[in-house]
C-alpha cells in the first residue's frame, strides 16, 4: 500500500505521525511510504533520516496526498488538508469530531473513510489516546504552575509552598491517564491536590499517591466547593469519542480568586468548563472573571520529540494492519474506530451530527 505522512498544519504543531524507524518498518514489509519534506524537522528528524531508510520524500502536501492511499497524520485535517483529501483516502489520525461539526460535514462531503485514534478501543482501553493523555496531563500541571507566576497574570504563588507559607491547591477533574498524571506531578511538587472521579478504583489509585492527595466522588456540590479556593483547576474529563460534559460552570469560575488558572485538557472534545474555548500555542490564554484559561487543543505538540516517539510506537501496529489489506475490518478495535465512511457518520457516539 502507498502510505502518506503529511506535515502537520495546526498552529505550532511539531509532531510527526511516524518517526523514521517506524516508517522503515513499513518499507521492509513491502509498502511504499511517502513523507512530505520537512514533516519530521520539529521532532528532530531530517528528510535525509527518512530517505536513507527507503522512505520517499515529496516536496509538498499536494504531492503527498496524490501519492498516498492511507494517510497517517497526528491532528485532524484543517482547511489546507481538506482541499487535498479525496474519497479514496483512508484517513488515520486524531479526529475529535464530537466538537467539530463543520469538520465532520467537510469530511462527509469528501466521502472518505476516517478512523480516529481516540476511538480505537481495546477492551475498554484507548491505546492510541493514552500516550498523548499522559503527556497532556504533565503539561497541564507545568503550564498551570507557570501561569500562577505574577508576570504571567497569576496570583504570584509558588505551587508547592515552603516553610512559613501555605501550599498551593490543585483540583483535577478526572482520574484517567491525563488527570492522573496532572495530579501526580502536582503532588510531587508539594501541592495539596484534590482529584474528582466517579470510579472507586481510580479514586483509590489517586489516594495512594501520598498524604497530600485527596480523592473525592464528583458530586456537583463538592466540585463547586473545591474549585472555589483552588489555585489551579485541571479539566481531564473524557467520554470516549463523545463531547465532554461541562463540569465547571461559569458561576463556579466567578467564585475563584483572581489570578487562578484553569487548564482544560478536555478541550479537544469541546471542553469541560463552561467558559472554555479553543486556543492555540500562538495565543494560548485568555481571561474570564479574572481567571486565566489555558485551552490549547494540541498540548502535546509543544514537546514533539517526546510526543512523536510515543505516538509512533502506539500507532505502528495498527498502521501495519491497515496497510495489509481489507482484513483490518475484521479487527474489532479498528473497525470500531471508524467515525465516518461513505458520506455517513457511523460511530455511535457521533450519531445525530449529520
Amino acid at each position: 500500500m502507498r502510505i502518506g505522512i503529511p506535515s502537520e498544519t495546526k498552529t505550532l504543531e511539531g509532531r510527526v505521525a511516524l518517526i523514521p524507524a517506524a516508517a522503515a518498518d513499513l518499507v521492509r514489509r513491502g509498502h511504499e511510504v511517502f513523507i512530505q519534506s520537512g514533516a519530521g524537522s520539529k521532532s528532530g528528524y531530517s528528510d535525509a533520516d527518512y530517505s536513507l531508510l527507503g522512505v520517499n520524500v515529496v516536496p509538498d502536501a499536494a504531492a503527498l496526498y496524490e501519492k498516498g492511499e492511507l494517510i497517517v497524520k497526528v491532528k485532524e485535517p484543517i482547511e489546507g488538508d481538506l482541499k487535498l483529501l479525496k474519497k479514496h483516502h483512508l484517513l488515520f489520525c486524531y479526529l475529535h469530531l464530537a466538537a467539530e461539526p463543520a469538520l465532520t460535514k467537510s469530511l462527509l462531503d469528501i466521502g472518505l473513510t476516517g478512523i480516529a485514534f481516540e476511538s480505537v478501543d481495546e477492551n475498554g482501553v484507548l491505546p492510541l489516546l493514552l500516550p498523548m493523555s499522559v503527556i497532556a496531563g504533565r503539561i497541564a500541571t507545568q503550564i498551570g504552575t507557570t501561569l500562577l507566576h505574577q508576570p504571567n497574570g497569576g496570583k504570584g504563588k509558588l505551587l508547592g509552598g515552603m516553610a512559613s507559607t501555605p501550599r498551593g491547591k490543585v483540583v483535577v477533574l478526572g482520574a484517567g491517564a491525563a488527570g492522573g498524571n496532572a495530579a501526580a506531578l502536582a503532588a510531587s511538587a508539594g501541592a495539596n491536590v484534590v482529584v474528582f472521579d466517579k470510579r472507586q478504583d481510580r479514586l483509590a489509585e489517586m489516594m495512594a499517591m501520598g498524604p497530600n492527595v485527596t480523592a473525592l466522588y464528583a458530586y456537583e456540590s463538592s466540585v463547586a466547593e473545591e474549585v472555589r479556593n483552588a489555585d489551579i483547576v485541571v479539566g481531564a474529563v473524557l467520554i470516549p469519542s463523545a463531547k465532554a460534559p461541562r463540569v465547571v460552570t461559569e458561576a463556579m469560575v466567578k467564585t475563584m480568586e483572581k489570578g487562578s488558572v484553569l487548564v482544560d485538557i478536555s478541550i479537544d472534545q469541546g471542553g469541560c468548563f463552561e467558559t472554555s474555548k479553543p486556543t492555540t500555542w500562538k495565543a494560548p490564554t485568555y481571561d474570564v472573571h479574572g481567571v486565566t484559561h489555558f485551552c490549547v487543543t494540541n498540548m502535546p505538540g509543544a514537546v514533539p520529540q517526546t510526543s512523536s516517539t510515543a505516538i509512533s510506537a502506539a500507532i505502528l501496529p495498527y498502521v501495519q494492519r491497515l496497510a495489509a489489506g481489507n482484513e483490518w475490518r475484521d479487527h474489532a478495535a479498528l473497525a470500531g474506530g471508524i467515525n465516518i465512511e461513505g458520506g455517513k457518520v457511523v460511530h455511535p457516539a457521533l450519531q445525530g451530527m449529520a
